[in-house]
């Protein structure tokens, strides 16, 4: 079955792992059979966002594999959308990344609200990391944008039911399941709660964790065959329009 994983990253980190460029994403998308990778920069990520973004645009351009998220920092919006606008432009970028911890800013601020603004305009799906209950937040947010649509990435970290109650109530909030702490029942749990198998996505928070943990999760998540396909990739497709962009045997 065809994989596309919508949560992963290229570069080093401030932890000790030996991975780094995105040679390494290839070998690990090799031995976990993942086709398709929608990743960002960790430098832009956790340092720069316009010199990591202006990296990846060099990586992206020779690995078709994988395919970007312009990450956008809150705190300098004016010139986070003119570094979004030029990696769009470049056509490997299919959507924007948003960290909450690091720049400081989380759902409900001001700096937030113009980032949201923006990819709202821009008619782009958001990976936005989410961990904490602020995702109670989101679905009035995204409501009030009418362009926005946001993959919650980690779907709330360790407030997972309140991101299943919060994607229930809005049909523009996907939920993304990716940690180290494979906490048993939270599909089992959004599913409960309304989240519709079409608004599950897989992501695996590579090379900064195994994709092992994430398939994991997928594989014990109940899905019938059909859904597990839909989670796998199909929903990914559908989201971020790939269909053109797919390898040979999608």
């Amino acid at each position: 079955m065809p994989i596309i994983d919508v949560h992963a990253h290229v570069g080093r980190w401030q932890f000790p792992l030996t991975s780094g460029d995105a040679d390494d994403n290839l070998r690990q998308m090799d031995r976990y059979g993942i086709d398709l990778q929608l990743v960002s920069a960790s430098e832009a990520v956790v340092h720069d966002a316009v010199a990591g973004n202006r990296a990846l645009r060099e990586a992206l351009a020779t690995r078709p594999r994988l395919l970007g998220y312009a990450v956008v920092n809150p705190n300098r919006i004016d010139e986070s959308a003119a570094d979004l606008r030029r990696c769009l432009d470049t056509g490997r970028f299919v959507g924007a990344k948003i960290h909450t911890h690091y720049p400081g800013r989380l759902p409900g601020s001001s700096r937030m609200a113009e980032a949201f603004d923006l990819v709202a305009d821009l008619r782009i799906p958001l990976l936005l990391h989410t961990w904490g209950p602020e995702v109670e937040l989101l679905p009035d947010l995204v409501s009030a944008r009418p362009g926005l649509r946001v993959v919650m990435g980690h779907a709330g970290g360790d407030a997972w039911r309140e991101a299943a109650h919060a994607a229930a109530a809005c049909d523009r909030l996907y939920l993304e399941h990716c940690r180290t702490a494979t906490d048993a029942g939270r599909i089992a749990y959004a599913r409960e709660a309304g989240v519709p198998v079409t608004r599950f996505l897989f992501g695996t928070d590579a090379t900064l964790v195994d994709p092992s943990f994430a398939l994991g999760v997928i594989r014990d998540a109940g899905f019938t065959p059909a859904e597990r396909e839909r989670v796998l990739w199909k929903n990914a497709a559908d989201l971020f329009a790939l269909t053109d962009t797919l390898p040979g045997r999608f």
